[in-house]
């Protein structure tokens, strides 16, 4: 095994571990969470929602099948390290290019293992998810303590404008094939905008295979010129992403969207897009004990009644009495909390869980297409 150097690891409850460090040598500050994904750790690294996170995997072996190049999801890695017990250096997969080690360096981003995750993960459970430093230039727990006590929060901090695209971009491949080794290029008919609070390849993956052309425009729009574009029939709907942090930071954003809400133009969102549309019809979101974040959880569509197991990856919620101007369509099975909405006052419908399953199962990636009925009702 290769000489890793030593890590530690504080966190705020007062918690202190001693470990080794395979990813990038340096300090580093975030919240930490856990993740319960048996597979998919590059997707997960490099999930934009992420940012400002530590990830502590559940499943001890990482590193197995190394790292390449279809699936990473985003421009970088947001996050600000994982945590896991086993490091495995030696990786295989016909894909695989680089090393998980290898991949972390490259961007600049920290990997601690030799940790009890088991710990780490039933303490989260039940003291909820919390700050914490990790450090190969400290090894004190008093250093550390007096360095995690002088940062900012994660609620604090806004990612949405590191994470988010700097230009418009049109989107056009759909999902990756195994037959052809590339991805699709599907045949489009309706027109959405993206708007980008963190978006994943993925999502964009399934939006163009379930017939979207799609246009990716930054998180700071301009409600006003979306609404012109709209009456000039440029384009069908709206499409608001995934992203970091807590959506109440998001005041400009949120205003917008009550806007864009005014003049009926078909919305589909998910995760944080779900949570800002919910305290633009002014019902405040709340923040979880640990959140949901892995790629099995259940839930049910309260109309067929059938339960789906889905991937998630977020730490807010929307309120129960928005079922007063919306029809709650999903609920978690896991906590009983919303995942999934149909506006009464406007064609709009947003879900809180990832139906673009990168990773996770494709239970839920009809909604997709679900979003292609309502903008059919709307014409």
């Amino acid at each position: 095994m290769s000489d890793f150097k030593k890590a530690w690891v504080y966190l705020e409850n007062g918690m202190f571990f001693e470990a080794r460090s395979f990813g990038a040598n340096k300090t580093a500050i975030g919240e930490i969470v856990f993740n319960t994904s048996l597979t998919g750790y590059q997707e997960i690294l490099t999930d934009p929602s992420y940012a400002g996170q530590f990830i502590c995997f559940s499943m001890p072996e990482i590193g197995i099948v190394g790292t390449n190049p279809q699936d990473i999801e985003s421009s970088s890695i947001f996050a600000k390290g994982i945590l896991v017990r086993h490091y495995n250096e030696k990786y295989s997969n016909f894909r695989s290019n680089k090393s998980l080690q290898e991949f972390l360096i490259s961007h600049d981003t920290m990997g601690i293992f030799g940790l009890d995750t088991r710990l780490l993960t039933k303490t989260l459970r039940t003291q909820g998810a919390m700050m914490m430093i990790a450090s190969t230039e400290y090894s004190t727990k008093e250093k550390l303590k007096e360095l995690l006590s002088q940062s900012p929060r994660i609620e604090e901090i806004d990612y949405v404008k590191v994470v988010s695209t700097k230009e418009t971009y049109r989107h056009k491949e759909g999902r990756f094939s195994f037959k052809t080794m590339d991805y699709t290029l599907p045949q489009t008919k309706k027109k959405i905008l993206a708007i980008d609070f963190g978006i994943k390849k993925s999502i964009l993956r399934e939006l163009v295979n379930a017939g979207f052309s799609v246009e990716v425009i930054p998180h700071n729009f301009n409600a006003q010129a979306i609404i012109t574009a709209y009456q000039a029939k440029a384009f069908d709907g709206i499409f608001l992403s995934n992203g970091p942090g807590d959506p109440k930071v998001l005041k400009t954003q949120i205003i917008e969207l009550q806007k864009l809400i005014s003049y009926n133009i078909p919305i589909f969102a998910i995760c944080l897009g779900h949570q800002l549309l919910a305290l633009a019809q002014g019902y405040e979101t709340y923040k979880l004990k640990f959140g949901h974040h892995g790629g099995n959880h259940p839930i049910q569509n309260l109309h067929t009644k059938k339960i789906e197991i889905t991937a998630q990856n977020h730490i807010y919620s929307v309120p129960e009495d928005i079922a007063k101007i919306a029809t709650i369509t999903h609920r978690n099975l896991f906590d009983g909390t919303i995942e999934g909405l149909l506006y009464k006052n406007a064609p709009i419908c947003s879900f809180q869980h990832h139906p673009e399953a990168g990773p996770g199962p494709l239970e839920s990636s009809a909604l997709f297409n679900e979003f292609s009925k309502l903008l059919q009702k709307t014409k």
